[in-house]
C-alpha cells in the first residue's frame, strides 16, 4: 500500500537514483537540521568537488567548511571530514558495509547508519527521523511523549516489526517520504494518505495532537560585539578554536557582555584595551544590531568598525591580517558573511 504510494508520489531526488553508500552519507548529513529544498544545492556541489571518500578525505578541513558555509550546524562538516579520513585510513577509502561499523563513524547516529545500511546495501534496519516517529506516532496512537525514554521503545519496537524483510530500503523511504510530503506536523493530508484507514489519530480525531512531546528548547541570549580593525586595507580576523560556536570558522576579535552595552562602555573594558595596547583607534561606524538566531541560541550582535594607523606588534596565535580582497577565501558564519558583504568589497571564491 505505502510502497505504491510511494513510487507514485515520491519526489525525484538525486541521492536516490544511486546505491553508492558514500553519496547516501553525504546527503543524510546535509539533510540533517536542513531541508531538501536548501540542502540540494550543497549536496550537489560536494559530490563535484569531492566524488569520492578519498577526495573528501584529503581535502583539508577549511577547504570543507568553506564549502558547507552557510549551511549551518558547522560539526556536522567536521564530523564528516573525520570520518572520511577514518575510512580512507581503516577501510582503504571503502565506505563500510556492515551497520555496526558504520554507526562507529563520527556523526552517525542510529538514525543515519539505519539509512545508509538499507538504502545501499538492504540491510533490514528501520529508519527512526522525526518524519517517520510522526507517522508512527499517529498510526498507533501512541499517547507517551516520543521523546521519553518509554515513547522511543514503542517507536523502536514498532518500526521494527512493521519494516519488511523484502526491501527494506524502499519501505524506508516511503516512511519517510510519507511524513515529508502527507503527515506533515501541521494540517496533514489525511485524505491522501495510503494509511488513513488505520491511522488511530485519525478514527479518534486527534492527529492534531500526535506526535506528543516534552522537551523545551531553552534559548540562550549572548551579547556579541566585534571589533573590525582595518589597517591600510587589511582586516583582522579569528580563527574560532575554542568549545564554541562555529569552531574552525573565522569571524572577528568580540567582546562578549552580559546584555546589550554602549560603545563607550565597551571600550573602557579591559578586552578592549587588550586589543589595541598603545594604538588609539579611529572608530569608523557602530553598526545596528544584528540578530542570529541558532538552535539554542539567540546573538544579538554589533560591529564596531576601527581604523589604526600602526599595526600591533603581538597578537594573539588565533588572530591574523587578511588584504580585503581575499576575505572571500575564508569560511566565515552567516552572521559576518552578512556583515562583510554588506560593508566591503571582496572576491568570494
Amino acid at each position: 500500500m505505502i510502497l505504491g504510494w510511494y513510487a507514485k508520489h515520491k519526489r525525484d531526488l538525486p541521492w536516490r537514483n544511486t546505491k553508492d553508500p558514500y553519496k547516501i552519507w553525504l546527503s543524510e548529513i546535509i539533510l540533517q537540521q536542513t531541508r531538501v529544498a536548501q540542502g540540494m544545492s550543497y549536496y550537489l556541489k560536494f559530490v563535484e568537488k569531492y566524488p569520492t571518500v578519498t577526495h573528501l578525505a584529503k581535502a583539508s578541513e577549511h577547504e570543507v567548511l568553506k564549502l558547507w558555509q552557510g549551511l549551518g550546524y558547522y560539526s556536522r562538516a567536521r564530523n564528516m571530514h573525520h570520518a572520511a579520513q577514518h575510512i580512507q585510513k581503516h577501510f582503504k577509502g571503502k565506505f563500510p558495509t556492515k551497520y555496526d561499523d558504520i554507526r562507529a563513524l563520527k556523526g552517525v547516529g542510529d538514525y543515519t547508519a539505519a539509512a545508509i545500511a538499507s538504502f545501499a546495501y538492504k540491510l533490514p534496519y528501520p529508519v527512526l527521523d522525526g518524519n517517520v516517529m510522526r507517522v508512527y506516532a499517529r498510526y498507533l496512537g501512541i499517547l507517551s511523549s516520543i521523546d521519553s525514554g518509554p515513547g522511543k521503545k514503542l517507536l523502536q519496537k514498532a518500526a521494527i516489526k512493521l519494516l519488511p524483510k523484502k526491501a527494506p530500503g524502499t519501505y524506508n523511504q516511503a516512511i519517510m517520504e510519507l511524513g515529508a510530503l502527507c503527515c506533515t506536523p501541521k494540517t496533514p493530508k489525511c485524505n491522501e494518505c495510503p494509511l488513513q484507514s488505520g491511522c488511530s489519530a485519525y478514527a479518534r480525531n486527534i492527529t492534531d495532537q500526535l506526535p506528543i512531546k516534552d522537551a523545551k528548547i531553552k534559548v540562550r541570549e549572548r551579547y556579541l560585539n566585534y571589533v573590525v580593525i582595518e589597517y591600510k586595507g587589511s582586516i583582522l580576523l579569528k580563527k574560532r578554536t575554542e568549545k564554541d560556536i562555529w569552531k574552525g570558522l573565522h569571524d572577528f576579535p568580540c567582546i562578549e557582555t552580559k546584555e546589550a552595552t554602549p560603545i563607550d562602555s565597551i571600550t573602557k573594558t579591559k578586552e578592549w584595551r587588550d586589543l589595541f595596547k598603545k594604538n588609539k583607534p579611529f572608530v569608523k561606524s557602530v553598526s545596528s544590531t544584528h540578530t542570529h538566531i541558532l538552535s539554542h541560541q539567540k546573538l544579538k550582535a554589533i560591529f564596531i568598525h576601527v581604523s589604526i594607523k600602526t599595526k600591533p606588534a603581538k597578537l594573539t596565535k588565533d588572530c591574523f591580517w587578511v588584504e580585503l580582497n581575499t576575505l572571500g577565501e575564508y569560511a566565515i558564519p552567516r552572521l559576518i558573511e552578512r556583515y562583510i558583504s554588506s560593508n566591503f568589497k571582496y572576491d568570494n571564491l
